[in-house]
């Protein structure tokens, strides 16, 4: 197969995966309506799928199936910080604010913000089983061409991120009401306490 199909090959793939409402993506959602750190998020968010990724083609993924144990702690502790993090949006959702300078919380901190979005991140076990196990598993299905389609997949999700958190700025007007913050931090509590409880019930099933 001609490099440039692989690389198609591997971008089609990834945005399958990515491209679904997910914790991570309502994380990256928010901060890009309210234009807060959106660059460094993107960066982390695409850097990190890029790293799992081309882990998973050089055969991580082996090492993660091995280690069934890591997943059920992984699990775990995702499944905490979802219930806090939905808990906190469920808050918000009572208390809505606006895109409006002079109203409303001012922007959180770098540092605070880089480690919601690592945790949103590497506390998803799913991310593991997508991007290094499954990911993995079909790229070296490419041969010599897996490299390839790795570099595919690793492109998608920058694009993807960066459409998701730059261009939600086009719906900052529909954002100036708190009636559509309230909604949509609604959407972001419900988002959270459905996924925290697949992932417990995922653990109970296995157990």
């Amino acid at each position: 197969m001609h490099p440039l199909a692989t690389v198609f090959a591997g971008l089609g793939f990834s945005l399958s995966l990515i491209v679904a409402i997910g914790a991570q993506n309502a994380f990256v959602l928010r901060q890009g309506l309210r234009r807060e750190h959106v660059l460094p998020i993107v960066l982390v968010c695409a850097g990190t799928d890029a790293l799992l990724i081309f882990a998973g083609i050089a055969g991580v993924g082996v090492l993660v199936l091995a280690a069934p144990w890591l997943l059920v702690i992984v699990r775990w502790v995702g499944v905490a910080f979802l219930v806090v993090y939905g808990v906190l949006a469920a808050r918000r959702a009572w208390h809505p604010g606006e895109l409006d300078p002079a109203s409303g919380s001012g922007p959180a901190g770098l540092g605070a913000t880089l480690a919601a979005c690592l945790a949103f991140t590497w506390l998803n076990p799913h991310v593991y089983l997508d991007t290094v196990v499954l990911m993995g598993t079909i790229g070296n299905g490419y041969g010599e061409s897996r490299w390839w389609f790795a570099l595919g997949a690793a492109l998608a999700s920058a694009l993807w991120f960066t459409a998701l958190g730059f261009g939600a700025r086009m719906l900052r007007p529909v954002f100036r009401s708190p009636v559509a913050w309230r909604v949509l931090d609604v959407l972001i509590a419900v988002t959270m306490f459905v996924i925290a409880a697949t992932l417990a019930l995922e653990v109970l099933a296995g157990s």
